[in-house]
């Protein structure tokens, strides 16, 4: 029985060995890329998942054409966030207008290793009362009637990014980056296309506890602070659960961190993991709705709403 030891150790040093080399073939395999190629990858890596690369930014976006658009919206998404490693802090905001409730909703905090905000548009086929707003399914605005929408994330007083476009689920998230959400605040702005819908917005937020100090009105854009919900407050159970996700979210970024050591910024680090470590890329972009769905793969198609609206 003398030989098992020397067995078992001549396996670790074979893993060891298969190990390092893997190591440096990513390495290399990343270092061998020009700075466009490494984009061009990364976006094409990325489109399956709904998103794309912002390097102005150094974020992970949406885009458009997302196939999460499908799904649009219910207040499951958000009660289930944190068993899949998501808390974050959300705001929605209920207003009707033009024979619909509209729900704009405003997220920020920890999405599993990625410090990240978002603002989503949706409406409903009709007015709903209020009691209807936690099961009703909300859709995705079509392309004529997206907003023009910003948002700065801010860390305390560190502005971590910011980010600006006519979209339906605005998005940005940091990779390997740790955050507790009531430590971070986001400077949102929202361009609507006349009063009516406007002053249906600010007195949905009036009605849900902003003061009318906080929220600043020049021509169709409203702007406001976005640091401490007013609408949705977690439960007891809910704490603990967020406590024991920001424990692993702490944890697991460090590693993340670790891993990609040979590199120092996004893109390198993330096409390094790609290549190193395939379940981990995986994991590290099943932001949001790709956790609380299935993952689907992206069909070669623009998405199309079928459904009528009249603005």
């Amino acid at each position: 029985m003398h030989w098992i030891p020397f067995i078992l150790l001549s396996i670790f040093f074979l893993f060891f060995a298969l190990f390092e080399f893997r190591k440096q073939h990513a390495v290399h395999k990343v270092n061998s890329l020009s700075d466009d190629q490494k984009l061009h990858l990364l976006d094409e890596l990325l489109a399956p998942f709904g998103f794309t690369y912002n390097p102005s930014q150094d974020i992970i976006s949406t885009e458009l054409d997302a196939w999460q658009r499908t799904f649009g919206y219910r207040s499951l998404f958000d009660k289930s966030a944190v068993h899949f490693n998501m808390v974050i802090d959300c705001e929605p905001v209920y207003f009707d207008y033009n024979g619909h409730t509209w729900m704009i909703e405003l997220w920020k905090g920890q999405y599993g290793i990625n410090t990240g905000a978002e603002i989503g548009t949706y409406y409903a086929d009709r007015i709903l009362a209020p009691e209807e707003y936690a099961q009703a399914q909300f859709h995705c605005v079509p392309n004529k009637l997206m907003l023009p929408v910003s948002m700065e994330l801010y860390s305390e007083e560190t502005l971590l990014f910011s980010a600006a476009q006519t979209h339906w689920w605005l998005t940005g998230f940091l990779v390997g980056q740790y955050s507790r959400p009531s430590k971070l605040s986001m400077e949102v702005s929202l361009t609507f296309p006349n009063d009516s819908m406007m002053d249906a917005y600010i007195q949905a937020l009036l009605d849900i506890g902003y003061r009318a100090c906080d929220i600043h009105v020049r021509l169709l854009t409203v702007s406001y602070r976005f640091s401490r919900p007013h609408s949705i407050f977690p439960g007891p159970m809910q704490r603990i659960f967020s406590r024991i996700s920001q424990w692993e979210n702490r944890i697991f970024c460090r590693l993340y961190r670790l891993i990609t050591q040979p590199f120092s910024c996004t893109v390198n680090r993330i096409l390094y993991l790609y290549y190193f470590l395939p379940f981990a890329f995986r994991h590290l972009l099943l932001f949001r709705r790709n956790r609380a769905q299935k993952y689907r793969p992206r069909r070669d198609c623009r998405w199309k709403n079928d459904r009528s609206f009249t603005a």
